[in-house]
């Protein structure tokens, strides 16, 4: 059964415009000429500026501002078949945000019937461990293509950190689907065990503890012609607590371990010492193969200290001056003139809306370039008012608290808009380049009631931490009553919150002999 009902509901919506601005204030400096490229691609209407003011320039200046102005075609040049911009739901936003390709990244479109233009990129020769480990597969004297097929396949299956982490029953599957040839378990075992007597030692371990002992083994087969007793039983000692006892030695229970092992303090130093000389990750050595390449900082504002002024500066880099194309706005202004107070036909009207939605779409590009400059200044200006005394000094205990919110309440913009800025930025300062979002932090409250920043708590943590006995390093609890002694009132479960963060393992673990 059809039935009709009235219902009020509240939506917000978000112009195109606004869409924009949103996305652009999230890219960090370092990507924003990509995406500027981006939209200089996209849109003739828009070009590079040698004038300055150009980025600036207000829509009333330009001799045909009054026409071209987003809206404001409501005359003759009607076109019923032409779509205007359209206002977005919020979650319609949303949903095509989180679908959107990166912005940072640009996909050349080709019009059909043309060829694609062919780019040709120079790419970095890298001598990768896999090339490395397959030269030295004529060392294991390898008789029949079947062997050398199964060596390959476990080579190829090694990771960049130089572990096999794929269990041979695995393997036995790829080598079925992808060469056809069958394999046994104990053929992939037995071929494995021969790959890990290549160099680098530790090269295919399937875990840590099986790394270690591969390059202890190593050690003492080389020892046993040119080190001195001595050495042979370190090195043995060495060998069976990696072997017997690694969850002890993970765990850093060194009394048991002399207990068990029946060996002295200076004993069991030595060979602790010479585990901790093997290399955990065998690849280390090699940046091919699909490591990660290193990525370089852009900061995205820089302050200088002039005589005990402070003076922000935007990066700007990476953001060319833009402006309208001026063949594009006569074109619009002849066309009108032209065509005053005659019937037009639809390509004509086509061609007039093309050109329009073209200037428009590049007079909001150059717009929100400038609010996203606008909106970035007056946000890392408020922080940097805020946290004057750190900006002055470089002294991390003298950071105040401050969350998103009291950088909105001083700039007057709204919290998302604050986030947005301090995500994925950074400073340039005469300390260092900093991150902005480490300079937010919450409160706490000293026993005079002065509240002090969570930053400030954790560098004094730091400072403990480092100059503890590491032969008798701070419990928890012995580092909250040192803590409340220098006036932070604070719980055993929050130091060890704190210690957590800062990535510091527990006492037991600090420990060293």
């Amino acid at each position: 059964m059809l039935k009709q009902s009235l219902s009020q509901k509240m939506l917000q919506k978000l112009s195109p415009q606004q869409i924009q601005l949103m996305k652009l204030l999230q890219i960090p400096t370092a990507i924003l000429d990509q995406r500027i490229q981006e939209e200089l691609e996209a849109n003739p209407a828009l070009e590079e500026s040698d004038d300055r003011e150009d980025l600036y320039e207000s829509r009333e200046d330009d001799p045909a501002g009054e026409d071209l102005a987003a809206g404001s075609e409501e005359d003759e040049f009607e076109a019923d078949n032409i779509d205007e911009p359209e206002v977005f739901e919020m979650d319609e936003y949303l949903n095509d945000y989180i679908e959107d390709d990166d912005p940072a990244s640009y996909k050349y479109r080709v019009e059909e019937g043309q060829p694609e233009e062919q780019k040709h990129v120079p790419i970095a020769v890298q001598h990768t461990l896999h090339d490395y480990l397959e030269e030295q597969l004529g060392l294991l004297n390898i008789d029949d293509e079947r062997s050398m097929v199964i060596a390959r396949q476990i080579i190829g299956s090694i990771d960049d950190d130089g572990y096999l982490r794929r269990d041979p029953v695995a393997i036995i599957d790829d080598l079925m689907f992808s060469q056809n040839v069958t394999a046994s378990e104990e053929e992939v075992l037995a071929m494995l065990t021969r790959i890990q007597s290549l160099d680098p030692p530790g090269i295919g371990a399937r875990n840590l503890q099986e790394c270690l002992l591969i390059q202890i083994r190593q050690h003492l087969t080389a020892a046993r012609h040119a080190a001195t007793d001595e050495e042979l039983d370190t090195l043995m000692i060495a060998f069976r607590i990696l072997e017997k006892y690694f969850n002890e030695f993970t765990k850093k229970h060194y009394p048991r371990l002399q207990r068990q092992l029946n060996l002295k303090e200076s004993q069991l130093k030595q060979a602790i010492d010479i585990i901790l000389k093997l290399n955990p990750k065998p690849a280390s050595g090699f940046t091919g193969g699909g490591s990660d390449h290193v990525q370089y900082i852009v900061p995205d504002f820089i302050i200088y200290n002039r005589e005990g002024e402070l003076d922000l500066q935007l990066n700007t880099r990476n953001a060319p001056d833009l402006r309208v194309n001026d063949h594009y706005t006569e074109m619009l202004r002849t066309f009108k003139e032209s065509n005053q107070g005659k019937r037009i036909g639809n390509k004509e009207k086509e061609a007039f809306f093309f050109i329009k939605q073209k200037i428009d779409s590049a007079r909001w590009f150059i717009d929100a370039i400038r609010q996203r400059q606008d909106t970035m200044f007056r946000t890392m200006y408020a922080i940097m008012n805020y946290q004057r005394e750190y900006f002055m000094t470089g002294d991390q205990r003298k950071l105040r608290p401050m969350i998103l919110k009291d950088v909105a309440d001083i700039t007057g913009l709204d919290i998302s808009t604050v986030s947005r800025v301090a995500n994925s930025k950074f400073v340039q300062t005469e300390f260092g380049t900093k991150r902005l979002k480490d300079f937010f932090s919450e409160s706490l409250q000293t026993e005079n009631g002065d509240e002090v920043s969570t930053l400030e708590v954790k560098k004094i943590l730091t400072d403990i931490i480092a100059s503890e006995n590491k032969r008798k390093p701070y419990s928890d609890e012995k580092l909250k009553v040192m803590l409340r002694k220098k006036g932070y009132n604070i719980a055993r479960r929050t130091v060890a919150k704190y210690r957590e963060q800062l990535n510091v393992p527990v006492a037991r673990l600090r420990k060293v002999l």
